[in-house]
């Protein structure tokens, strides 16, 4: 069956980015000129994608202006000659997008939940909004490909510093049945560093068959007292063999200060209108540090 459907969970409360994330979805902060969020739907487009559910919480609606059309906006850019505004004005809406909203933030695993009717019995894929991914094949891509051979369950992983493996979900692997792809053991949510069973961390893509609604109906709650995906998967793969795709492009992690301000350096060094300018500022701060 044909891999139509995504889901991007957004429901988070972001934390991690306070006072900010009070007033504003940590999805719309902008790497450069583009909100996090629009570079997950690109990558669910050029993959294929025909529908996209966003779940969103309490605070989220400027997700769902975004990627809504304003036709004052694009009658005055039009009426202007402003030709390649208007083209990126309205790629925002060339896509069909339907939203959700999770009243309470009860963990990832019931965020997929709540996208039970929208799935049906298709495969779909989960997208997470901290990772932006980089490769000559987008990651959900490359996931769909490995369905396509498998029609299994199958899961993003990277290798990670071994001291941050608490940080992720983690896999047990068995052998690679194909180059890049990995038989599962077990699926750890966030073990400890001296328990890890490997450094292969799962990274926010999933493709997973509608089976994981029925482990996800009953799954108690795990780590941080939320139900978990994770172990919803690691339930699932006692029943139908799920796998891990290992994934060797460009991740950005923006779900952190440091990672998010990393992300925006290394686009705004590839950015056309920016990228001299940033250039000769970075060199210009170098000097002044030494």
């Amino acid at each position: 069956m044909k891999v139509r459907k995504a889901v991007i969970p957004a429901a988070g409360l972001g934390t991690r980015f306070l006072p900010a994330t009070k007033a504003l979805a940590k999805e719309m902060f902008p790497i450069i000129d583009k909100p996090t969020i629009q570079y997950i739907v690109e990558e669910a487009k050029k993959s294929g994608i025909e529908d996209i559910l966003v779940v969103t919480g309490k605070g989220k609606r400027p997700i769902e202006d975004h990627f809504d059309s304003v036709p004052e906006l694009e009658q005055n850019l039009e009426a202007k000659g402003k030709d390649e505004l208007l083209r990126l004005v309205e790629e925002t809406t060339d896509i069909n997008l339907y939203f959700i909203r999770q009243s309470h933030p009860r963990g990832l695993g019931d965020a997929v939940l709540m996208a039970k009717d929208f799935v049906g019995d298709e495969p779909f894929a989960v997208m997470l909004g901290d990772d932006i991914m980089d490769d000559k094949v987008p990651l959900t891509k490359q996931l769909i490909n490995r369905y396509e051979q498998t029609h299994a369950s199958t899961l993003a992983v990277m290798k990670v510093p071994h001291d941050e493996v608490n940080k992720y979900g983690v896999i047990d692997p068995a052998a690679q049945t194909h180059p890049g792809l990995y038989d599962v053991k077990q699926f750890v949510e966030k073990p400890d560093v001296d328990k890890a069973p490997s450094d292969l961390a799962i990274i926010g893509r999933y493709l997973l068959t509608p089976e994981i609604f029925d482990m996800l109906e009953t799954q108690k709650p795990g780590a941080g007292n939320e139900i978990q995906l994770t172990d919803a998967i690691d339930r699932l793969n006692k029943i139908q063999r799920v796998f891990a795709h290992e994934f060797k492009g460009q991740r950005y992690d923006v779900g952190y200060k440091f990672g998010y301000l990393k992300t925006s350096i290394e686009f705004g060094l590839a950015h056309p209108e920016v990228k001299a300018d940033l250039t000769a500022y970075i060199k210009e701060l170098a000097a002044k540090l030494k």
